[in-house]
């Protein structure tokens, strides 16, 4: 009897690695399909790189099937908290993003805005759709553009471990002086989501704007790094981007104790966290473009970009 229950548990175990590795398989399919690459990254889009070196998809038009990812996401009940700073005259840029959002942001699934802002009766009446929320929570103004900057990670880190537990199942940080174009939607969700920035994204690394400095909890030496990513927008899930805004906190704070400010501040931190704790998925530039002069042959479509700006009239210490 003992060898004949032996026997039966190990065909349950083997029945166990069987369906989950046909499960893995089915999963790697799908994603393949949906992103339309293999691991040369070759299918869908033979111009860009689809994927990384580390096997993430890197999401560019023409990677992957928006009806087929739109209709897998409708049966999960999603919910996708997306948080804006606007202070001093950034509440200008507030209309036009929300309206904008509106129009192109993950349209038919549920988002909560959240409004992080020192002048609340400033923030304009603008109609949300259905399953569309918005909360404004206020803040004390501060006196340098790059204390708002870096205030950014602590404030995250707060919502997300008191609030958004039970209230949202991802979440996007994002700027506030820009504006959606285009469909910016599931086919962005992960773990941990990266934006390459538009400035470097057929750079070669050396000419990344890292931290260079050793003192700098930011330092990242030279030869090493894999993107240079944007701080106007990232996401995941709440575990992955609460792990993210804690850290990076925790090492300004280290700098702040030395009296060292990284050189792009809280994107500077970004960049070194990213290096050691890979995205598990990449939005290419077309989810933050800008008005630059480069060439933008390989985007094929904008979704979101920096609207014009004069730095020196907007920001309080210039």
């Amino acid at each position: 009897m003992t060898m004949r229950l032996r026997h039966i548990f190990h065909f349950f175990l083997l029945g166990m690695f069987v369906g989950l590795s046909l499960s893995g398989l089915i999963y790697w399919v799908i994603t393949s399909i949906w992103f339309g690459n293999h691991l040369t990254g070759n299918l869908g889009r033979t111009d860009v790189a689809s994927v990384t070196p580390w096997l993430a998809p890197i999401v560019w038009e023409g990677t992957f099937d928006s009806t087929v990812i739109d209709s897998i996401y409708k049966q999960q009940n999603i919910t996708v908290a997306t948080t804006v700073f606007a202070l001093g005259k950034y509440t200008r840029f507030l209309r036009d993003f929300l309206e904008s959002a509106e129009e192109h942001y993950f349209v038919g699934f549920r988002v909560h805005y959240y409004l992080f802002t020192d002048q609340p009766d400033e923030v304009p009446n603008v109609k949300l759709g259905q399953e569309r929320y918005l909360t404004v929570k206020k803040l004390p103004s501060m006196n340098r553009w790059q204390d708002i900057s870096m205030s950014r990670m602590e404030i995250l880190e707060k919502l997300i471990k008191n609030e958004l537990a039970s209230e949202a199942d991802y979440i996007f940080c994002l700027d506030v002086d820009t504006k959606f174009i285009g469909r910016w939607s599931v086919e962005s969700l992960g773990r941990l989501v990266g934006v390459i920035h538009p400035w470097f994204f057929n750079a070669p690394r050396f000419i990344f704007t890292y931290e260079r400095r050793p003192e700098s909890q930011a330092y990242i030496p030279a030869g090493e790094g894999d993107y240079y990513f944007t701080g106007a927008a990232f996401g995941g899930s709440l575990k992955d981007v609460h792990h993210l805004t804690k850290t990076c906190q925790e090492q300004m704070n280290i700098d702040i104790a030395n009296s060292i400010e990284a050189i792009w501040h809280e994107e500077s931190h970004l960049n070194k966290y990213f290096l050691y704790n890979k995205p598990s998925k990449l939005l290419s530039p077309e989810y933050l473009w800008r008005d630059i002069s480069m060439s933008s042959g390989y985007v094929k479509i904008i979704r979101f970009s920096h609207v014009a700006k004069n730095n020196a009239e907007v920001r309080p210490n210039l």
